[in-house]
């Protein structure tokens, strides 16, 4: 949350020439409601169970840029789609960052119940550990966001040459 994830992916995409979707607004398509209201109306595991259906269906088309929502990659079934898919890109922000960030929307469910600073250190410390197993890890620090794009693109460039089989 606050990483920029659709701000970044949408300029991945059309640096890369690649379709790009955002899961929360395909959810929200999906449920009738918006993020907010699947959250108030029906809680957050009904919330996870929809995204991880939607993520999986998005992932099955051709290759495109994904921005998922925070919690999506903590999800395991999630995480193995994802895996089996994809190329999961993690933008790692320090909390300063990401409270500045957050402080410029007001539509953050996981913020309405306290103060965001603290809220925010809580899901670093249960998030981060998981979100380091992402393929890519990229800065996403304040700055220009061409910047953490080129970051994004050169660390994607690097995970495909160690993925890529041996020249015969």
């Amino acid at each position: 949350m606050g990483a920029g994830k659709s701000k970044i992916g949408r300029r991945l995409a059309a640096r890369l020439g690649l379709p790009f979707f955002d899961s929360d607004p395909e959810i929200e398509a999906a449920a009738g409601e918006t993020i907010e209201e699947i959250f108030a109306n029906r809680g957050e595991q009904v919330f996870r169970t929809g995204e991880r259906r939607v993520i999986a269906r998005l992932l099955a088309q051709p290759v495109h840029v994904l921005a998922t929502g925070g919690g999506a990659f903590m999800d395991p079934a999630t995480r193995a789609v994802i895996a089996q898919r994809g190329v999961s890109v993690w933008l790692r922000a320090d909390l300063d960052t990401l409270v500045a960030r957050v402080s410029r929307r007001s539509n953050r469910p996981l913020l309405k119940s306290g103060d965001p600073r603290a809220i925010l250190t809580k899901l670093i410390e249960q998030r981060y550990p998981v979100y380091a197993e992402a393929d890519v890890v990229v800065d996403s620090a304040e700055g220009s966001p061409e910047a953490t794009v080129n970051r994004a693109i050169a660390g994607l460039a690097a995970c495909r040459l160690t993925t890529l089989p041996p020249a015969s």
